[in-house]
């Protein structure tokens, strides 16, 4: 089986460099590990509180 070097070449996509992909990452406003961690953070604040109501004096 031969490749076909010049059907391969229209296919190739070059890809993108460090500053590109961090653009195209804040452009798309993807979910990091961080984003999911202060969420959760944010959703157990309230619950914590909740618990607390009925503890104090």
């Amino acid at each position: 089986m031969m490749l076909d070097f010049e059907a391969e070449l229209k296919k190739f996509h070059p890809s993108l460099e460090v500053d590109e992909v961090e653009e195209a990452i804040y452009k798309h406003g993807l979910t990091d590990i961080t984003d999911l961690l202060v969420e959760m953070e944010k959703e157990r604040k309230p619950q914590k509180a909740e618990g607390n109501r009925g503890t104090e004096g």
